[in-house]
């Protein structure tokens, strides 16, 4: 009994953060599981209602009633806004709308902290809710308990309103099958709409009455999205009591946990968030495509006899043999219909076919900018596909004779998160993995490198080869939980992974500095016996030339069989699996040498920084990782680093001339490149898709999750 009076005011804490978080997260569930939108921008319009309903509070009931009318309604026309913005990209799956909301996120922070300061706002609430009322022989604020009533009733109302009014049987019915709603005589993008304006106007209210629990400032609505995506996740999207019951015991965690358990307390929530998305990713996938793997003895020579079988059978000479065999392959393993006729079609037949449509791709995405001689000189395929990036090359090496000191400094950064946005390329468009959580090992390589610099082993070889090998090591952990999961699964893991992560850095102080991060140690010394870099022009020649390194073994492991059997793994999983081949190890692999990649990447960015911090290892870094692959072209290495340069320019250089506007510009860049790149650099020149005039995002298959990028009918790599 002492221990219950001692946490009791911890405890219905609890339930009122909870209740709160559950407001909020029945928005979200609403959005996602209705509307089918991966809003990572619904914190910012819990903020919404929060701004609104702070500046309007002036300690009356009519100051809150006003506060609560106009933020329900500013944040219901922002939902009803965002349906408008997200229905373009209706086929494009949920990684398009997590990169565009995102950057709406990013633009709505910028305007708020603009119209309303950045400091956080006070609130004030009519003086009889201003007060305290006693709970079982404790003072307890009577808003907290008020909010409590209001949320169950709130709770109750919308299960009312979904399963017994018409309303909600036309919500449900858009949700699971629209095409019979709309032979109802209803508009399922009416209702789509209305949804999304609903959810807003959940959020703009939870932001209103949680305005004096969790005030209006800077970061509040990042950790509102956070924990909600976690409730949500732990309710699942069917039930809304089910999301009140998670709801809560997150806020228990939250506060409770926290007295309780001070030292687990950071990493419960992530835990269990990553445990019970593991858990319905290996109970909730069909056995047919995730049934056990069969032996498959040494299957890269297998694909190495099947390649030189087609080159044997093709006539000696023919351009486009490799390519041909290699696209018939992977027709071969596609899940696509036959037409009618073709069922008799051999794989020569259907591979003379690919090597036509290969040749004709060429000619239309390179014969206008590369001259024809170089076309006939031999291995002129391989001159035209490296031509991109050893321009590329040419031009970063010229940079310290063009640049100041700074702007060399940034070009470093962008150097390092290029192989960041590499690693994720390797995940996302050829293992078909889109990941959000690709920053923990980056963070490993990182901090590997500043506690081994601070210990005295300064040699850059040994600094890279040793994080490559830890942040490979946590990869090959935390991998089995990722590999297994498809589509936004993949995304929320991930995610789940990297917070988790950020949880360790910032109670880790011992190895990482907390908050403060690292500062003060050695520099990095690029040879045995040499001394430490300290001038920008040779911290940025030494990043130069470990990510040419570490660029040309990724491309030359992407070109190999190994490679070519990622890209299978991708685009016809099931087919793989059918004919023996052990698609968990390749996954487990391929996420294994991203997350050495990635470290690389860590690795190189203090070096060039002389300086970590958590917010070089936080979710931001990650999404914008993610962006630059969207911006290069999912399957193109050279897009990807392009990309990282692009927002290390926006975020650092361009951001530079109009302060404290960098999040804007970034919201921009985010918004313009999920419009106007839909396939990404690659895809204005033809590469990204093997230069046959195909997008690289087509309409997905219903058997392969939306957010997994269409498969590359040629099966070939993007330089």
């Amino acid at each position: 009994m002492d221990l219950l009076d001692a946490h009791l005011i911890p405890a219905v804490d609890g339930v009122a953060f909870g209740l709160l978080l559950f407001v909020v997260a029945a928005g979200l569930s609403l959005a996602f599981g209705t509307a089918g939108v991966l809003n990572l921008s619904h914190g910012t319009l819990y903020a919404i209602g929060a701004y609104t309903g702070a500046e309007l509070s002036d300690g009356t009931w009519g100051g809150l009633a006003l506060g609560l009318v106009a933020g329900t309604a500013a944040a219901c026309v922002a939902g009803a806004g965002l349906s408008a913005a997200t229905a373009p990209l209706a086929r494009r799956g949920h990684l398009a709308q997590a990169l565009l909301t995102f950057g709406l996120a990013l633009i709505g922070g910028d305007l708020l902290i603009q119209l309303f300061g950045a400091d956080e706002l006070p609130v004030r609430v009519p003086e009889a809710l201003d007060s305290s009322v006693m709970l079982l022989g404790h003072r307890y604020p009577a808003y907290r308990l008020c909010f409590i009533v209001m949320a169950v009733l709130l709770a109750a109302f919308g299960t009312w309103v979904l399963t017994r009014t018409r309303m909600g049987a036309a919500v449900r019915a858009a949700a699971d099958d629209p095409q019979m709603l709309a032979a109802t005589g209803h508009n399922p993008r009416a209702v789509h709409t209305g949804v999304l304006a609903a959810a807003g106007a959940l959020a703009g209210a939870a932001g209103v009455l949680g305005a004096p629990i969790i005030g209006p400032g800077p970061g509040t609505s990042e950790n509102v999205l956070m924990l909600s995506l976690v409730v949500v996740v732990l309710g699942g999207l069917r039930s809304l009591w089910a999301t009140f019951f998670a709801a809560v015991a997150v806020g228990e965690v939250q506060t409770l946990g926290v007295s309780l358990v001070p030292d687990l307390a950071p990493y419960l929530l992530f835990a269990a968030m990553a445990a019970v998305l593991v858990l319905r990713s290996r109970f909730a996938e069909p056995a047919a495509a995730h049934g056990p793997e069969g032996p498959a003895p040494d299957p890269v020579a297998r694909l190495r006899g099947h390649l030189a079988g087609r080159l044997r059978r093709r006539p000696r000479g023919t351009p486009g043999t490799a390519e041909a065999a290699e696209a018939s392959g992977t027709a071969e393993a596609s899940g696509t219909a036959e037409a009618p006729g073709t069922a008799g079609t051999s794989g020569a037949d259907r591979a003379t076919e690919a090597a036509g449509a290969d040749r004709a791709g060429a000619r239309r995405g390179y014969g206008n900018r590369v001259p024809k001689w170089i076309g006939r000189l031999p291995g002129g395929t391989a001159w035209r596909q490296a031509a991109p990036l050893l321009v590329l090359l040419v031009v970063l090496i010229s940079l310290p004779a063009l640049l100041d000191a700074y702007s060399i400094s940034l070009a470093g950064s962008a150097l390092a998160l290029g192989l960041l946005a590499v690693s994720v390329t390797i995940l996302t468009g050829y293992a078909g993995l889109p990941t959000l959580g690709q920053t923990a090992p980056f963070a490993v390589g990182a901090y590997a490198t500043a506690n081994l610099a601070d210990a005295g082993w300064t040699v850059g070889p040994v600094q890279i080869v040793l994080s490559a090998l830890a942040a490979a090591v946590f990869s090959a952990v935390v991998g089995p939980a990722v590999i297994r999961a498809r589509g936004t699964t993949v995304l929320m893991i991930t995610l789940a992974i990297g917070e988790l992560t950020g949880a360790v850095v910032n109670q880790l102080k011992s190895v990482t500095g907390g908050a403060d991060g690292l500062v003060g140690f050695p520099a990095t010394r690029a040879l045995w016996g040499g001394e430490g870099m300290l001038e920008e022009s040779e911290l940025y020649n030494y990043a130069l030339v470990v990510a040419v390194v570490a660029v040309s073994v990724t491309l030359l492991v992407l070109r190999s069989p190994a490679g070519k059997l990622l890209t299978g793994t991708r685009g016809a999983e099931a087919r793989m699996r059918a004919s023996g081949h052990p698609v968990g190890r390749y996954l487990l692999v391929a996420h294994i040498c991203a997350g050495a990649l990635a470290g690389v990447g860590g690795s190189l960015m203090v070096t060039v920084q002389q300086y970590l911090s958590p917010a070089d290892v936080g979710f931001e870094i990650a999404a914008f990782a993610l962006l630059a692959v969207v911006i290069g072209g999912t399957t193109s290495v050279l897009g990807a680093l392009l990309g990282a340069g692009l927002i290390v320019a926006t975020r650092d250089w361009v951001a530079g001339s109009w302060p404290g506007h960098g999040p804007l510009l970034l919201g921009v860049l985010f918004v313009a490149t999920v419009y106007v790149l839909p396939r990404g650099l690659a895809g204005l020149r033809g590469g990204n898709d093997g230069g046959n005039g195909r997008s690289s995002e087509a309409p997905v298959p219903e058997d392969r999750p939306p957010s997994v990028p269409a498969p590359n009918p040629a099966g070939k790599v993007s330089p």
